[in-house]
């Protein structure tokens, strides 16, 4: 799987999290609110690191 791949797929799975999160608000489900933000900070984690690997190879 290419780079732009990983970074595409990193950032869809950043919004889902996000809809998660104003789902959670929307509810008022706390739960909910936190798997979102969770989501979103790991998706943040993987994205960074697909880009990381992309400017290594880029060298």
């Amino acid at each position: 799987m290419g780079k732009s791949t990983e970074i595409a797929r990193a950032k869809a799975r950043r919004l889902k999290g996000m809809v998660k999160e104003s789902d959670g608000i929307a509810l008022e489900n706390e739960r909910l609110k936190a798997e979102g933000r969770k989501e979103q900070a790991e998706a943040r984690r993987e994205e960074a690191l697909a880009r990381a690997a992309r400017g290594a190879s880029d060298r």
